[in-house]
């Protein structure tokens, strides 16, 4: 049943990114929904409104996989959020299958669902996205997180990086909200050894935008 409301979640597909996964030339698959309500998210339609944008068949990932593999190095894994959609596993067991190494994106706010596709080798890499200082939580994701939720989620995200540290690297994006000294603040948060990638901040698109066209195409294309 879990396995059923996973691949409704699937939502688009770019066929190449240079820019995803730092190093590997990969294809990005999308999942809508999220545990989160940042006012600055800029993929907000797919998170909030999945219905919103094209469903992508699973056939169709399947069949461009089995196509187009040889050309890739990886599959980045987005949303939305993606361990927040129910079954999540049977998606990256089909990953899996098509010999790629798996990244995926992450807000950290779930991990012990991190930690089962860890012990799992479903996900090869996690990119943590860090929102900012735990006390700012509450207004950085439109008061999905508080304070104590963020340090404890977080904590054992922190945690488990430090027992594998080659399966995560961190981010934060320089929202509006955040100062100098929150980044400075973020990179204190962090594991020894661990440095922090920081994202340029992107005006959220406008309602509906993210994946309609591309979404549309790549599901048209895919299916030929």
């Amino acid at each position: 049943m879990h396995s059923d409301i996973a691949w409704n979640h699937l939502r688009g597909l770019t066929p190449l990114s240079l820019c995803d996964w730092p190093g590997h030339p990969c294809c990005v698959v999308y999942l809508g929904g999220c545990n989160l309500r940042c006012p600055t998210c800029h993929n907000a339609s797919l998170a909030w409104d999945m219905e919103s944008q094209a469903l992508l068949p699973q056939a169709a990932l399947r069949g461009f996989l089995a196509r187009r593999a040889r050309w890739l190095s990886g599959i980045t894994v987005t949303g939305g959020e993606p361990t927040a959609v129910p079954g999540v596993g049977a998606i990256l067991h089909e990953l899996k299958a098509s010999g790629l190494p798996v990244k995926l994106d992450t807000n950290g706010m779930l991990p012990e669902v991190v930690a089962l596709m860890l012990a799992e080798g479903l996900v090869r890499t996690f990119a943590v996205d860090v929102k900012g200082p735990y006390a700012k939580y509450p207004a950085l994701t439109g008061g999905a997180a508080d304070e104590t939720a963020a340090r404890k989620s977080l904590s054992r995200i922190f945690a488990l990086a430090e027992e594998r540290p080659e399966a995560f690297y961190f981010r934060t994006t320089r929202v509006p909200l955040l100062t100098d000294d929150d980044m400075e603040a973020v990179r204190g948060m962090l594991p020894a050894g661990f440095a922090l990638t920081i994202q340029d901040y992107k005006k959220p698109r406008r309602p509906h935008a993210l994946a309609d066209s591309e979404a549309r195409r790549t599901a048209g294309n895919l299916v030929d």
